[in-house]
């Protein structure tokens, strides 16, 4: 076979050596193109299969009544509506929940950063009795499920006296369920929704800071507070923001607090979707279950939005974050 190209190569006045270089090349493109179009097909066919869910969700959202009936009608509405969306406004009380929503969860946010971080560079930077004890009972926070304290969390909120102090004083034991106060007290003792975590994630972080920032503030008179918060926070942004995002979104979204001490509609939009179940008021009534599935996913698109604007802003330094807080992998 060799000879008989050489034969042609020999007629047609080209180097045998020089076609066999450009087939290897031509058979090397196509082999490239091929694991290229592998690669697409098998990212798209993952992509579907991870967001199909939600692709059905926000899908459903726009259905009609006619739609819902129809049973040829899959993912693309024929009569698509808005009125899913009205009705969950309405019902959700949408506008009211989320401001209340909002300032629910970046005051929290806002605590855990400050308590977190002030943690974090503590843990990282200095040393005092017991630190590998303590330091071990945050990461057994990250690692203890949240399950398995929920009696004992319920039963002290339901009955709350510190050291028995409020019965010395004679007030006489609070219960604090159905209100924010738990979450609150929590977050600002360092033990509230994954704040663990955010502190393993400061600690790792303000490691990776060089001393010497510290030292020549040190040298220049400047105390431990003073040095955290003018030298070490301005150069934890990226890492600020990470918990910023995670804090966010877990609060948002949290069920399991808010289930567990009963707390009100009003500072969680999430507990509030759950009344999208009902109807909306005695004259109209949803009651075919597909109709109202479509109605309750007009409130979950509603409820996602702010979060996927949030994570959209700050993504760019979101990933740095992610990537330098030793938490990748």
């Amino acid at each position: 076979m060799e000879k008989i190209e050489r034969g042609k190569a020999l007629k047609t006045g080209r180097d045998y050596e020089d076609i066999k270089f450009r087939r290897k090349v031509f058979m090397s493109k196509c082999v490239k193109k091929a694991m290229s179009l592998f690669r697409i097909v098998t990212l798209i066919g993952i992509s579907y299969i991870v967001l199909s869910p939600m692709i059905s969700i926000i899908s459903r959202a726009f259905f009609s009544e006619s739609d819902v009936y129809n049973a040829m009608v899959y993912l693309i509405p024929q009569n698509g509506t808005l009125k899913n969306f009205k009705l969950a406004i309405l019902r959700m009380d949408y506008w009211k929940t989320l401001g209340y929503s909002l300032l629910y969860i970046g005051s929290l946010a806002i605590l855990q950063l400050f308590i977190c971080s002030m943690v974090g560079y503590g843990f990282a930077r200095f040393q005092f009795p017991f630190k590998k004890l303590l330091f071990g009972c945050v990461i057994l926070t990250i690692v203890i499920p949240s399950y398995t304290i929920m009696l004992p969390l319920y039963m002290h909120f339901r009955n709350f006296d510190p050291l028995h102090l409020f019965g010395l004083l004679g007030i006489g034991a609070k219960n604090w369920l159905t209100t924010v106060k738990p979450v609150y007290l929590m977050t600002i003792l360092g033990c509230g929704l994954r704040s663990g975590l955010f502190i393993y994630i400061f600690i790792q972080f303000f490691r990776g800071i060089p001393k010497e920032l510290e030292e020549a503030a040190f040298v220049d008179g400047a105390g431990a507070f003073r040095t955290y918060f003018t030298i070490m926070l301005p150069n934890a942004v990226p890492s600020l923001i990470t918990v910023t995002v995670f804090s966010l979104v877990w609060q948002y979204n949290d069920s399991f607090y808010s289930g567990l001490f009963g707390i009100k509609s009003d500072y969680l939009i999430s507990v509030k979707l759950a009344s999208l179940t009902g109807t909306i008021n005695s004259l109209d009534q949803i009651v075919n279950p597909e109709i109202q599935q479509a109605y309750l996913d007009a409130g979950i698109v509603l409820m996602v939005v702010p979060i996927v604007i949030i994570y959209i802003i700050l993504q760019r330094k979101f990933i740095e974050g992610v990537e330098r807080s030793g938490i990748v992998g």
